[in-house]
């Protein structure tokens, strides 16, 4: 008798536990969502006006024409040729989202894996191939934040990255990321690399050029072709590597972009 009130008490305590540690999951699960509401309700008279990103201003050098309108002249290191989104090669598109985000077109701003590798970088200063932000993130850092590596920061970035998402369209805010990234080399944007690094249009672009401008955002400097050769290297095939993976280019595209010089 006193072994089966023993196995009563055991079964009794053990279900007590399932049910104590089931509210404290149930607690959990209101409180992230809770708090993210209520420190958006915080931060929403702070965080600008989307519509502002509309009118921002892009780095543009002092150009002088001709009568004729021909280019005769331009002054200044920084260059910014905004394309729109009709103008953006598909294959460059695709380089980005293989380097960048890969489901930025399914993620509503914030890719819950990509908040993982962004939390991971802030506290640990980790660096891996792919970034912690989503795109619409970065655009709302290029346009609106500092670079700052804080919490608070990145609190802020994906208020405004779902603000964004909102009311802008996904086609919007790939041609405000594409048309504001550095690129290095005084190059902001895509159509100001490609005639920085190649001389080239931008549907003129090779697979392995794409992959390598792609390749520039995450840290414009280390993985510049001009000034770190072989790291911008490495970086380019790894995201050719990935631009075969998702199935963007079939096996023809990846072995001869990797042969590329």
């Amino acid at each position: 008798m006193p072994k089966k009130n023993a196995t009563v008490r055991l079964i009794h305590y053990l279900v007590g536990l399932f049910i104590a540690f089931l509210a404290l999951v149930i607690i959990l699960a209101l409180a992230v969502p809770i708090g993210f509401y209520g420190m958006a309700m915080y931060l929403s008279p702070t965080l600008p006006s989307i519509q502002e990103i509309k009118r921002a201003n892009l780095e543009m050098p002092l150009q002088i024409y001709s009568r004729d309108d021909k280019l005769i002249g331009q002054y200044g290191n920084r260059l910014s040729l905004p394309v729109t989104y009709e103008e953006i090669p598909e294959g460059l598109t695709n380089a980005f989202l293989a380097a960048e985000d890969a489901s930025f077109f399914q993620h509503s701003g914030i890719s819950i894996k990509g908040l993982g590798r962004a939390v991971t970088e802030v506290v640990t200063d980790d660096e891996g191939q792919t970034g912690g932000s989503t795109i619409t993130m970065q655009v709302a850092k290029n346009y609106f934040l500092t670079p700052e590596r804080t919490l608070n920061r990145k609190l802020t970035e994906l208020f405004v990255a779902r603000k964004m998402e909102d009311e802008l369209t996904k086609n919007e805010i790939l041609t405000l990321y594409v048309n504001k990234i550095y690129l290095g080399e005084g190059a902001y944007g895509i159509r100001a690399a490609a005639k920085k690094y190649y001389s080239k249009s931008l549907e003129s672009l090779t697979v392995a050029e794409m992959a390598m401008l792609a390749g520039l955002p995450k840290a414009p400097s280390k993985y510049n072709p001009v000034a770190n050769p072989e790291r911008a290297l490495i970086r380019r095939n790894w995201i050719i590597k990935r631009m075969h993976e998702l199935g963007y280019i079939d096996q023809a595209q990846y072995d001869e972009a990797i042969d590329s010089p």
